[in-house]
C-alpha cells in the first residue's frame, strides 16, 4: 500500500501517486484523448504549404513580380521527355503517338498548357532522337492531389512503344514518385525497438509498457500536428520528422521511467513506493532532458522561415507528449501489471529464467544447467563489480588516454564537414530505374546538363512595353561565355515585365553553376540595369537553392547561440555548477560535427553511397539546421540522464571520483540500451527511397551512436576524472540566487558541497 501522504511529498509523487490510484482512468483517458484528437484531426484536414517563401531574397521577389504580372504562369513546370529509340522523333507513327497522348494530357483540369516538343516551347535534338514537351501546370503541385497527377503520367506514356521511350520529370513526376513509394518505415523502427527493450528487460510486460505509451502519445501529437498546419505553415515531412523524433525519445523516456522502477523494487522497495521513486527521480530527469529537446528544436523559430515554424512546433509537440505521457500512462500501466510484472522481474532475477507469478510453467530460457551458468556469472560479477562501474574505473585510471583517443576519432569524422556544400538535390540523385531520374538524364544528354536547371530573369521595365531593354537583358547573359541558351524576351501582357531564361553549361548540383549565378548577379545584371534602366531579379532553381543557404546562413550565428545558452542556462539551474554546462554544449558541438562530416563523406563525397542507393550531391540546405537542433537536443538528453546519477551521488558522498564511477554504472546500461532503440529507429528511416530522409535517418542514428558511445561512456567519465571536484564548481554569490530546479528529491537533497575550483591530480 501507499503511504499515507506527508506535507514533504513532492509534485512528481502526488502524480505518480493519482495515476497509479486510478490507472484505468489515466489509461483510458489518453485513449480518448487520442481518439478525440483523431476524429477533429481527421474532419479539418492537413493544410498544406502552397509555397516555400523566402522574404528578403532576390529569387522571391522574382517569382512575385511573375505572379503579379503573368497571373497564367503561375503553376509549376513539368518535362515529359521523349526517345526514339529506332528511327526519330519526328517519324511518322511516333510523332502521332506523342501529339495523341499530349491531346489527353491537355484535357486533363488541372493542367494549363502543353508545348509539344514539335512546336514554340518544346525542345527537340537536330538529331530528332530527344525531345520535350512542356506542361503548365493551373497552380503549383503541392495544391494538386495525386491521383490527377497520376493521370497526368498515365496518359504521357500512352505513347510508350517498343521504339519510343516516354519519361516524366519535374515536381509533378516527383510527387507521383514519392506517392507510390512511400512506405511506412516507422512500423520497422518499432518492431526494432521492441526487440532492444526485450533484450533489455527479459520481460514481454517490462517491454511492452514503453511502446503503449510512446505510441498512445505519439498518435495524439500527430493529430495535433494536423491542427497546427490550420495556424502557421507546416510542410508534408513536419509528421514524419515528428514521428521519427517522438518516437525515439518517447521509448527512451518511458524505459528510463521503467528501469529506475525496476531497480528499486531489486533493492527491496514496496511497489507503489516504487512507481513514486522512479518519477520522483527518473521523472525529474525526463523532465528536464525533454525542455532541452524542446529549446533545440524552438530555436528553429528563430531562422525566419515560415514554412519551418510547423516543423519546430510540431517536433516539440510529440517530444512534449511523449514526455507526459512517461510521467502518467507509465506509472498507471506498472500499477495494472501488478503482481504480474514483480512475479516475472522476481523469478527471472532469482532462478535466470522467465516465470510467471503463481503459475510453475517457466516461459524463457531452458535448462537448469545454463541457468546455473547464468547465476555463477551474475554472482561473479556482482563480487568483481558491474560491467559499468569495471569500465568507468579503466576510464578514470587511464583519463588522459581516453580523452586523446576520442578527441580524435571525433574530429577526424568531422574534418568532411568543413567541405560541405549546402544545396538542393535534384533529380539527378533520385534512384537508378525511376522515370524522374531517366526524364533527367535525357535531357541532360540532348540539351546539355544546365537545361536541368535554368536561370529565370525577370525584368521590370522602365517604361511599358520597352521591347528594347527586355532584349538588351537576353543579349547580355547571351554574350557570358558560361551559358548554352538564351530564350527570347516573353512580355507580360500588362506590358510591364519581361522573361528571359538562361541555361548554363553546368548543372544545377554542381559548384561551377552556382559561381555563375554570382557573377550574373554581381556583374552581368548590374551593367545592362545600369544601361536600360530596368530592374532584374534572377530566380530558378539553383538561384532558390542558393539564396536559402545564404538565409540560413546569416541566421546561424543567431540559432545556435540562443540554443546553447538556454540550454546552458538549463544545466547550470539543475546542476549547480558552471563547468558542467560549458563542458556540456562542447560535447554536443563535437557530435553533431562528428555526424555532419559522417553524411558529408557519403551524400556528398560519395563513400559508401552506392551501397544505399543513391547519388552523390550537396546536403540540403536545411538538413544541418534541422540535425543541429535535433541532435543538439537529443544529445542534452543523455547529458541529463548520466550527469544526474552522477550529481545525485556527487551531493550524497562528495566524492567526484565515485560518483562518476556509480553514475555511469547505474545508467550506463539504460543509455545503451535507449541509443540502441534511437539508433535503430533512425536507421530504420533511412530504408526508404527518399534521399532528404536518409540523410535525416543516417545523420541522426550515427550522430546518437557517436553521442552515447564514444562521448557518454568515454570521453565524458574521463573529463569528470581530470576535472574532479572542480567540475562541480559554482561561485556562492551566484548559487544564492539561481532558483531551485535540482533533479533529486527535496526530502533526499543535502546541501551541495563547495569544491575547490582547482582540479584533482590524476
Amino acid at each position: 500500500m501507499t503511504s499515507p501522504q506527508t506535507p514533504q511529498d513532492s509534485r512528481f509523487v502526488r502524480l505518480a501517486r493519482v495515476c497509479n490510484r486510478h490507472r484505468w482512468r489515466t489509461f483510458l483517458a489518453w485513449v480518448f484523448a487520442l481518439i478525440a484528437i483523431q476524429v477533429i484531426s481527421s474532419s479539418v484536414g492537413v493544410k498544406e504549404i502552397s509555397s516555400f517563401r523566402l522574404p528578403g531574397t532576390e529569387s522571391q521577389r522574382a517569382y512575385d513580380l511573375l505572379a503579379k504580372h503573368f497571373p497564367a504562369a503561375k503553376g509549376d513546370t513539368d518535362q515529359i521527355v521523349y526517345r526514339a529509340t529506332s528511327g526519330t522523333l519526328t517519324d511518322a507513327a511516333h510523332k502521332q503517338a506523342i501529339e495523341a497522348s499530349l491531346k489527353k494530357v491537355k484535357a486533363n483540369d488541372d493542367v494549363a498548357s502543353v508545348a509539344s516538343p514539335f512546336g514554340e516551347g518544346g525542345q527537340l535534338t537536330e538529331d530528332g532522337k530527344i525531345g520535350v514537351a512542356s506542361l503548365t501546370y493551373k497552380e503549383s503541385t503541392n495544391d494538386i492531389d495525386l491521383d490527377p497527377l497520376k493521370d497526368i503520367q498515365k496518359d504521357a506514356f500512352t505513347a510508350r512503344s517498343g521504339t519510343l521511350q516516354v519519361e516524366h520529370g519535374g515536381p509533378g513526376g516527383e510527387a507521383v514518385r514519392f506517392g507510390e513509394e512511400q512506405s511506412s518505415t516507422e512500423g520497422i523502427g518499432i518492431v526494432l525497438a521492441a526487440l532492444v527493450l526485450l533484450i533489455t528487460f527479459g520481460s514481454l510486460v517490462a517491454a511492452g509498457l514503453p511502446l503503449i505509451a510512446t505510441l498512445l502519445a505519439l498518435g495524439s501529437a500527430l493529430g495535433v500536428i494536423t491542427l497546427i498546419s490550420h495556424l502557421v505553415d507546416t510542410p508534408d515531412f513536419a509528421a514524419q520528422l515528428a514521428s521519427l523524433i517522438g518516437l525515439g525519445v518517447g521509448i527512451d523516456y518511458s524505459l528510463f521511467v521503467v528501469t529506475r522502477f525496476r531497480s528499486e523494487v531489486r533493492a527491496g522497495m514496496d511497489r507503489d513506493l516504487a512507481i513514486e521513486k522512479a518519477i520522483d527521480t527518473a521523472g525529474r530527469t525526463v523532465l528536464f532532458a525533454a525542455i532541452t529537446v524542446v529549446i533545440a528544436l524552438l530555436g528553429l523559430l528563430l531562422l525566419g522561415l515560415s514554412f519551418m515554424h510547423g516543423v519546430a512546433l510540431g517536433a516539440a509537440t510529440a517530444v512534449l507528449a511523449v514526455m507526459f505521457s512517461a510521467l502518467t500512462i507509465i506509472p498507471a500501466l506498472i500499477g495494472g501489471s501488478g503482481l504480474f510484472f514483480d512475479g516475472v522481474l522476481r523469478e527471472y532475477d532469482r532462478r535466470g529464467g522467465f516465470r510467471f507469478y503463481g503459475v510453475q510453467k517457466r516461459f524463457g530460457i531452458p535448462g537448469r544447467g545454463f541457468r546455473a551458468k547464468r547465476e555463477a556469472k551474475r554472482q561473479h560479477r556482482r563480487e568483481e563489480g558491474h560491467g559499468w562501474e569495471r569500465w568507468a574505473r579503466l576510464v578514470q585510471a587511464r583519463p588522459w588516454i581516453a580523452v586523446i583517443v576520442s578527441l580524435a576519432v571525433l574530429l577526424g569524422l568531422a574534418i568532411p564537414a568543413l567541405n560541405l556544400r549546402l544545396g538542393s538535390s535534384d533529380a539527378g540523385v533520385d534512384p537508378d530505374g525511376t522515370t524522374t531520374r531517366k526524364a533527367y538524364d535525357l535531357i541532360a544528354e540532348g540539351f546539355g546538363a544546365g537545361t536541368n536547371g535554368s536561370f529565370l530573369l525577370v525584368t521590370e521595365l522602365k517604361d511599358k512595353g520597352d521591347k528594347a531593354a527586355a532584349q538588351a537583358v537576353a543579349d547580355a547573359v547571351k554574350a557570358d561565355k558560361d551559358f548554352t541558351t538564351v530564350s527570347q524576351p516573353a512580355i507580360s501582357p500588362d506590358g510591364q515585365v519581361a522573361t528571359v531564361t538562361a541555361f548554363p553549361k553546368t548543372g544545377p548540383q554542381e559548384a561551377a553553376t552556382t559561381d555563375t549565378l554570382k557573377r550574373l548577379r554581381d556583374d552581368v545584371v548590374p551593367a545592362v540595369e545600369q544601361k536600360t534602366g530596368a530592374r532584374v531579379e534572377v530566380g530558378g532553381f539553383t538561384a532558390s537553392n542558393e539564396d536559402f543557404s545564404r538565409v540560413v546562413a546569416d541566421k546561424l550565428p543567431l540559432f545556435v547561440g540562443v540554443v546553447v545558452l538556454l540550454s546552458a542556462l538549463l544545466l547550470l539551474v539543475v546542476f549547480r555548477s558552471v563547468v558542467i554546462p560549458v563542458k556540456a554544449a562542447i560535447m554536443n558541438l563535437l557530435s553533431i560535427g562528428a555526424a555532419l562530416g559522417f553524411i558529408t563523406l557519403i551524400f556528398q563525397d560519395g563513400h559508401g553511397a552506392s551501397l544505399l542507393g543513391i547519388g552523390t550531391g550537396p546536403i540540403e540546405s536545411f538538413v544541418p539546421v534541422l540535425m543541429f537542433a535535433i541532435v543538439f537536443g537529443l544529445s542534452m538528453d543523455y547529458e541529463v540522464f548520466l550527469m544526474s546519477r552522477v550529481h545525485e551521488e556527487w551531493v550524497h558522498t562528495n566524492d567526484a571520483h565515485n560518483a562518476v564511477a556509480r553514475g555511469l554504472q547505474t545508467t550506463g546500461k539504460v543509455i545503451t540500451a535507449a541509443a540502441s532503440i534511437m539508433v535503430l529507429v533512425f536507421a530504420s528511416f533511412a530504408l526508404g527511397d527518399d534521399r532528404i530522409i536518409k540523410l535525416f535517418g543516417l545523420g541522426l542514428a550515427s550522430a546518437v551512436f557517436f553521442d552515447a558511445v564514444i562521448i557518454r561512456c568515454l570521453l565524458v567519465p574521463a573529463i569528470m576524472e581530470i576535472l574532479g571536484r572542480s567540475a562541480w564548481y559554482i561561485p556562492k554569490w551566484l548559487d544564492r540566487r539561481l532558483p531551485n530546479l535540482a533533479i533529486e528529491p527535496p526530502e533526499e537533497r543535502p546541501a551541495a558541497p563547495r569544491p575547490d575550483p582547482v582540479p584533482d591530480p590524476v
